[in-house]
C-alpha cells in the first residue's frame, strides 16, 4: 500500500515537475534535459541506475529498469512523457508555469498531460524502495520527450536506436486512463484505454496555371484546393467498429439498460446521453481541414496551394481511409503524409487488463470500468515497433464538474490532490499484482 510520504511525494513531485517548462512549439523547439535530470535524480534517490539518453543535444530521455521477482515473467513499460504543449501566461489564472498548489488542486502546464503521471510513477517507486518491495515482473521506467510533436526524439528515438533497453518487454502503460468520467446521472464510468486511432497528417497541393488574377483562369490551384478541402470536409465517413469500440458499447449499453443491438450506431449514441463522448470520436474515421496556405498577392493566380488535413483511422481501416482520400482530392489535388503513426488495437481479454480494471475497482467501488479507445495517439505507437502492447493506465479520481478532457491542451490546466493520491494507489496496486 502507497504510503504517507507517497502522497505527498506526488504533489510535490507534479508542482516541480510542471515548474521546469518544458514547452514544446515544434522544430526542435523544446529542453526536456532539465526535466528528466530531476526525474532521474529521483529515479537515483530510490535506489535504481537511470540512462539519459539523446538524440538532439537537450532534448532528454530517461530509461531505467526495476528488477522483478520472476526472471521468467514478461517485462512491464511504464511510461510518461516530460514535455507539454505551448501555454500563453495572459490567458491563464495563474501562470501555466508556477506549479501553484490552491484549495487543494495543483495548477499548471502538464497537470494532466502528463506530468502527473510521471509524478505518480516516482512517487510509487521510491515508496516501494522505502519499503524493500519488488514487482513480480521487470518493471521498465521511461520518461520521454518529444511526445507532443513527432516523437523523433523521444519515444521514436528510443524504440529504433535503444530497444535493448526494452528487452523482454510485450505490454506498456501510459496516459490517458482509468479517469473518471460523471455522465451527469450519478454514475461513475472510468475508461482505460486499450486502442488508439492512427494518426494520418496529411499535405494537400493543387497545382494550376498562375496568371493574372483579372482573367479567366479555370486552372485555379486555390479553386482545385478548396473544392478538395470542401469534399474532405463534408465527408460523411462509415462506422466501423474495432473490437475496443465495440466492447466499450456493449457494456455502456449494459450499463445503462440499452438494447445493445449495434446495428445503428447512431441511435445507440443518442441513448447514450453525456457517456457518449467516451466512444463517438473513435465509431469512424475523420478527417478534418486544419490549415491553408496559397498566393502572395490579391491580384495574383498562385501555380500552386497547399492545405493541411488532420486525418486519423482505426486500427484495421487505413487502406479504406487512403481510398477515401484518393477520391475526394481528386485528380487535381495531390496528398501526402506530412506525418503518419500506426493505429494501436489491445487485447481487451488479456490477464493485464483485468488487473487495471480490478486496481480500479478496488479504490472507486462505486465506479464502472470500461474499455476505451482514443481518438488521438500517444508514444505507445512508438513502442509498438518493439512489439510492445500499448493500455492507457493514468488512473485519477476527479470530482463531477471536473472536464478532464477540456485539461488537455487547454487553459487553467490543473489536477486535483486528491486525484493524484487516489492515482498513487491504485497505479500501486496494480504494478503491484502485474
Amino acid at each position: 500500500m502507497a504510503d504517507a510520504q507517497a502522497l505527498e511525494e506526488v504533489v510535490t513531485f507534479t508542482s516541480d515537475l510542471i515548474r521546469i517548462d518544458t514547452t514544446n512549439r515544434g522544430g526542435g523547439d523544446c529542453q526536456e534535459r532539465p526535466a528528466a535530470e530531476y526525474a532521474a535524480a529521483r529515479l537515483a534517490e530510490a535506489g535504481l541506475e537511470p540512462t539519459l539518453l539523446e538524440r538532439t543535444p537537450g532534448r532528454t530521455n530517461v530509461v531505467a529498469r526495476l528488477e522483478g521477482t520472476d526472471p521468467s515473467a514478461d517485462a512491464l513499460l511504464v511510461h510518461g512523457h516530460l514535455d507539454v504543449v505551448p501555454a500563453d501566461a495572459s490567458e491563464w489564472s495563474v501562470h501555466p508555469f508556477s506549479g501553484e498548489v490552491r484549495d487543494g488542486v495543483v495548477w499548471g502546464r502538464g497537470a494532466v498531460d502528463m506530468k502527473n503521471m510521471d509524478a505518480m510513477i516516482l512517487a510509487v517507486v521510491r515508496a516501494w524502495a522505502r519499503q524493500s518491495v519488488r514487482p513480480r515482473r521487470d518493471i521498465v521506467i521511461a520518461f520521454t520527450a518529444d511526445e507532443e510533436a513527432s516523437a523523433e526524439d523521444g519515444s521514436g528515438f528510443l524504440a529504433d536506436r535503444h530497444a535493448a533497453l526494452f528487452e523482454g518487454c510485450t505490454e506498456g502503460i501510459s496516459e490517458s486512463g482509468a479517469f473518471t468520467f460523471h455522465d451527469g446521472a450519478g454514475r461513475q464510468i472510468y475508461p482505460i484505454s486499450a486502442g488508439e486511432r492512427g494518426t494520418g497528417w496529411l499535405r494537400l497541393t493543387a497545382h494550376g496555371r498562375a496568371g493574372h488574377g483579372s482573367r479567366p483562369n479555370r486552372e485555379n490551384a486555390v479553386t482545385r484546393l478548396a473544392a478538395a478541402i470542401s469534399r474532405i470536409g463534408a465527408h460523411e465517413w462509415p462506422v466501423r467498429l474495432t473490437p475496443t469500440v465495440r466492447g466499450a458499447l456493449t457494456e455502456l449499453a449494459e450499463l445503462y439498460g440499452i438494447d445493445t443491438s449495434l446495428d445503428d450506431v447512431d441511435c445507440l449514441l443518442d441513448k447514450l446521453g453525456p457517456a457518449a463522448k467516451l466512444v463517438e470520436a473513435t465509431v469512424r474515421n475523420s478527417a478534418n481541414p486544419t490549415m491553408l496556405e496559397a498566393g502572395y498577392k490579391i491580384n495574383v493566380v498562385p501555380g500552386q496551394a497547399v492545405a493541411f488535413v488532420d486525418g486519423r483511422f482505426l486500427p484495421g481501416h487505413e487502406d479504406e481511409f487512403r481510398a477515401t482520400l484518393d477520391e475526394l482530392t481528386g485528380p487535381d489535388v495531390d496528398w501526402e503524409f506530412h506525418h503518419r503513426e500506426v493505429a494501436l488495437q489491445s487485447p481487451l481479454d488479456s490477464p493485464t487488463y483485468a488487473l487495471m480494471r480490478a486496481a480500479v475497482e478496488e479504490f472507486a467501488p462505486e465506479g464502472r470500468t470500461v474499455p476505451y479507445c482514443m481518438p488521438g495517439g500517444t508514444d505507445a505507437k512508438q513502442f509498438s515497433r518493439l512489439g510492445i502492447t500499448g493500455y492507457g493506465f493514468s488512473p485519477l479520481k476527479l470530482p463531477e464538474g471536473f472536464d478532464y478532457s477540456a485539461m488537455f491542451h487547454g487553459v487553467d490546466e490543473r489536477v486535483p490532490v486528491e486525484a493524484l493520491h487516489f492515482g498513487v494507489r491504485v497505479l500501486d496496486r496494480f504494478l503491484r499484482t502485474a
